[in-house]
């Protein structure tokens, strides 16, 4: 019985692959448009005299363009803090 399952195991990790490789690819994905929106907007505003970013967002922006969506939440919450609509997800 337990070869068995050691072969379903595998088989199953094995069909989730691409299912987890995809999901890694389009938060990359939404990461980098947060990145950009908060970029755009966000930036601009501390240019022009307006608040200066957080040291939560400023990590969080650096995370998002080096490919690393642990930075989502904290880009997130910046650009919902300061009004702005999040881009689509996915």
């Amino acid at each position: 019985m337990m070869k068995t399952i050691s072969a379903w195991t595998v088989i199953a990790v094995g069909a989730l692959a691409p299912v987890a490789a995809f999901a890694q690819s389009s938060d990359a994905a939404y990461c980098s448009a947060l990145a950009a929106k908060y970029e755009k907007y966000l930036n601009q505003d501390m240019h022009r005299g307006g608040q200066p970013q957080s040291l939560e967002a400023r990590n969080s922006l650096e995370q998002c363009k080096a490919g690393n969506p642990t930075g989502i939440a904290g880009l997130e919450k910046a650009l919902k803090d300061a009004g702005y609509a999040l881009p689509p997800r996915g």
